[in-house]
């Protein structure tokens, strides 16, 4: 089908909890996102089957557009009139997602590399296994049986090298024989994607065991990453056996009028196209209530971590053990106990679909999440570095020494632009909210625009731009993001009150503001206007992305929200004494306007 005839496109996104139906329609020239739906994910009993969730959905979106989509259980296709659709596309989550485990022959170096190259293929990662993780033979073995992966990613040796690690891998794998988490009928799919020279070893130790698929090298190199071919398998091997053992999958797949993809996947093929169209820098995080996923894409390269353990409702409890009460504690402008704390944080753990009943508790879930954001990308910014053992003496017992690691690749200061969706940040009381967390979970320096995804649309908008690119990027730039504003932070540090940054800012309509930033203090500009020129002079000891003391002249974006001039200094910390922080707090949540007086 030719992306001309596409007129109407309904979408679905099959999440662990709801599945959520939009309509995409042509309206002249340019795709808009018209009606949505939502209904509980089927895959559990009684149901036991995912497409009664997907047409649940759509029979809410045939209501409230009055456009006759379902014929029984068939999506009408092509569209006609008022009945009908040209395409329908799905991304899933439901089940768990997708489940990998990996393991490369030198931790910081294989081993990473099949991380990453699972997760930007949309996988949770289990576990890394490599030869030289400080586990015995037999933990290893254990390891294998009890977490019971979709699939296995196996790497490890650049070509022509040394097989002795990789085959000693692929053994440990042979002596565990795991079983697929779904189905047991059906052998483990494993991917080898490490040395060609051991190619014919690996089908004589793996080939009988399991659903064997040879593939390129992750690292043909050492200087050079390969992960598309592996990513590629991830995808197809997903389709063809992890979501045949899934409930309803195999009707679902008969649906589609493209692939399935897994929601991460989705996500992360929509920050890249949004990326590339733009020449931006950019980040973007979505927070659940179990996982935060963080995709990013610096100078063109792509990266996705998932901090699994990292979420607001079923892993709150993990964000506190993992940050600890005093950092959670340092976001509140009020006194409260530590115990108290605590059992407010375990009241929604076990009660998830709560919502705050008040400010304070309202202040609280902020503060979690304001410490979820930073984990996450503390985790993403080790993954997302380049690439380790490099231009270093190459022969084995050196790369198992070599903690050397590569630098990250992500440049807060190059940072074009932040994406946050997830229900904290999309669906804060106020949208000031959102864009404090995230300038306070992230740092931004310089020139930072800012955006939440309105609806998560962005699995949505990743699948269906397989098909059409102009589609899903015209739907996301009218529909999907809500533009914040701009956040000007200077980098620098000063005593409080000192001059550190004079402004001027023209809107597109020739509207003037202008005036001064002094160190501590946050201003907020209420600026509507899609387009503005900024000038910003920075004090000497102050950068602005042109180095210290220098001017910047700079394109940027009004939004809901508008400009935010953070003058609170890089790198940022609160103040150490008790009172004067909560003075502090006080002073910018009303700059703010965050919260209720």
């Amino acid at each position: 089908m030719s992306t001309k005839d596409l007129e109407v496109i309904i979408a679905t996104d099959c999440g662990s909890t709801t599945t959520k139906a939009i309509l995409i329609e042509k309206k002249g020239d340019t795709y808009r996102q018209t009606f949505r739906g939502e209904a509980p994910t089927t895959v559990e009993a009684p149901f036991e089957d995912v497409t009664k969730g997907v047409l649940n959905s759509i029979t809410e979106v045939e209501e409230l557009s009055g456009r006759k989509i379902l014929d029984g259980e068939n999506i009408i296709t092509p569209n006609h009139g008022n009945t009908g659709a040209d395409i329908y596309v799905s991304t899933s989550s439901a089940g768990g997602g997708l489940q990998m485990m990996v393991a490369g022959a030198v931790k910081a170096m294989t081993g990473e590399s099949a991380q990453r190259c699972a997760l930007g293929a949309g996988a949770i990662v289990m576990d890394v296994l490599a030869s030289n993780d400080g586990r015995a033979d037999h933990e290893k073995i254990e390891r294998i049986r009890q977490l019971r992966p979709d699939m296995m990613l196996l790497s490890g040796g650049t070509d022509g090298g040394t097989i002795t690690h990789v085959v000693e891998l692929a053994q440990f794998l042979k002596a565990a024989d795991p079983k697929p988490r779904l189905g047991a009928s059906y052998k483990l799919p494993v991917i080898y994607a490490g040395n060609n020279k051991a190619h014919q070893q690996i089908k004589d130790i793996l080939g009988d065991r399991t659903a064997l698929i040879v593939t390129e090298n992750l690292r043909p190199t050492l200087e050079r990453e390969n992960l598309m071919p592996a990513r590629h398998k991830i995808h197809d091997i997903f389709l063809e056996h992890v979501m045949q053992q899934a409930p309803g999958y195999p009707k679902l797949m008969k649906m589609v009028g493209a692939p399935i993809m897994p929601t991460p996947a989705a996500v992360g093929t929509m920050t890249e196209k949004f990326a590339k169209a733009n020449n931006f820098n950019v980040l973007a995080v979505d927070i659940g209530g179990a996982t935060t996923d963080v995709f990013s894409v610096f100078s063109g390269v792509f990266n996705r971590t998932v901090s699994a353990n990292l979420g607001m409702s079923y892993s709150i409890s993990n964000v506190m053990a993992e940050t600890g009460l005093a950092n959670i504690l340092r976001w509140l402008p009020f006194d409260v106990e530590e115990q108290d704390l605590r059992n407010r944080l375990k009241n929604k753990m076990i009660r998830p679909t709560t919502i705050p009943q008040t400010v304070e508790d309202l202040q609280i879930e902020h503060a979690v999440a304001r410490e979820a954001l930073r984990l996450a990308f503390d985790q993403h910014k080790a993954l997302a570095v380049g690439l380790k053992g490099v231009q270093q003496e190459r022969s084995i017992s050196d790369a198992f020494e070599q903690t050397a690691s590569g630098a990250s690749l992500i440049n807060i200061m190059r940072l074009d632009y932040v994406i946050g969706s997830g229900g904290i940040l999309a669906h804060s009381p106020r949208r000031t909210q959102s864009m404090q967390l995230m300038i306070d979970a992230y740092q931004p320096e310089g020139v930072t625009r800012m955006a939440v995804d309105s609806i998560f649309m962005m699995p949505h908008l990743g699948v269906l731009a397989q098909i059409s690119e102009k589609a899903a990027l015209d739907v996301f730039y009218n529909d999907c993001l809500v533009r914040l504003g701009t956040c000007l932070a200077p980098k620098g540090l000063a005593k409080e009150g000192q001059l550190i940054m004079e402004w001027e800012v023209t809107a597109s309509d020739g509207k003037k503001l202008s005036g001064e930033l002094r160190f501590g203090e946050i201003v907020h500009l209420p600026l509507e206007t899609a387009k503005a020129k900024l000038t910003a002079r920075p004090v000497k000891g102050f950068d602005m992305g042109a180095g210290s003391g220098n001017k910047v002249e700079a394109d940027i974006e009004g939004g809901v929200v508008g400009i935010v001039l953070d003058g609170r200094g890089r790198p940022f910390e609160l103040p150490k004494s008790h009172s004067k922080r909560i003075a502090e707090l006080n002073k910018w949540y009303k700059a703010m306007e965050m919260y209720p007086v």
